[in-house]
């Protein structure tokens, strides 16, 4: 029977949440920084092992992409990482190029590497991250798309616990993002009825208000992550990606299993 991959996204210094789990780390500890160069979050002790994370927040787009590449390889070869993750929320020509240089420096060395959907077809022999936030359509069948365009050993399904209200109508598809303490309090007010999508596989309610009139609030819970994971494994994704900030609390109920742990006293 196949196995699920859970690569886990958290900083250096929480990876002792991670003792007991039977998943791989992805350290959020890096960005490319000003002048084209790799920059390691600073206070923490240099990560090691699992993937890297490399966010472009303070990429600059004029400077040349080769050497910056480079850095990434270097640090991954004295960090003995086994990949990286492209977080890259830009999508800028020089952000292409270096997510193609990876691709093919990484293919050759056995790394793995995991990008957004958008450069996808930059990076041929990459993984690639599918949302499984969604507010239409259907889970899926964005799934099935997916795997029809880059093939099932590419896609990756990366869950997110969102929460988020619409205006009604929703031209745009985008909502007022909400934290936990605002769903709650929005749900302790109103007691709502609440309902599950199973095309989303999202739980949401509706609600009127005086000032700005109807309003659709989806969200996500341990029960929706499930649902989500369930969808991806019986198309044959077994790849996840999650934060452990918004996973932690239902590891087990989305399916990342524990260590068997050493019988101590072994006779």
């Amino acid at each position: 029977m196949a196995q699920d991959t859970f690569i886990i996204t958290l900083p250096p210094r929480q990876l002792p949440l991670l003792q007991g789990w039977r998943v791989t780390p992805a350290h959020l500890a890096y960005r490319l920084g000003p002048g084209a160069h790799l920059f390691r979050s600073e206070g923490t002790a240099p990560p090691k092992g699992g993937l890297m994370v490399v966010d472009d927040q303070e990429f600059s787009p004029l400077a040349p992409t080769g050497p910056l590449c480079q850095e990434v390889i270097r640090e991954c070869q004295a960090r003995s990482f086994s990949g990286a993750i492209l977080d890259f929320e830009n999508c800028l020509p020089p952000l292409e190029q270096i997510a193609a240089r990876l691709d093919e420096q990484f293919a050759r060395r056995g790394w793995t590497l995991l990008v957004p959907e958008r450069y996808g077809a930059h990076a041929p022999h990459s993984r690639v991250m599918i949302p499984s936030a969604l507010s239409g359509g259907s889970l899926q069948k964005r799934l099935e798309e997916a795997l029809e365009r880059f093939g099932e050993s590419r896609v990756v399904l990366a869950l997110e616990k969102r929460a988020e209200d619409f205006y009604l109508p929703s031209p745009t598809g985008s909502g007022q993002p909400l934290t936990d303490q605002e769903l709650a309090e929005l749900k302790r007010r109103l007691s709502p009825s609440v309902f599950f999508s199973g095309e989303l596989c999202a739980r949401y309610f509706t609600y009127m208000s005086r000032e700005n009139g109807a309003h659709f609030v989806l969200f996500d819970d341990g029960d929706t992550l499930r649902h989500k994971t369930e969808v991806a494994r019986r198309l044959g994704i077994r790849t996840f990606l999650a934060p452990w900030a918004e996973i932690g609390p239902y590891a087990a109920q989305t399916g990342i299993q524990r260590r068997q742990e050493q019988r101590a006293g072994r006779r």
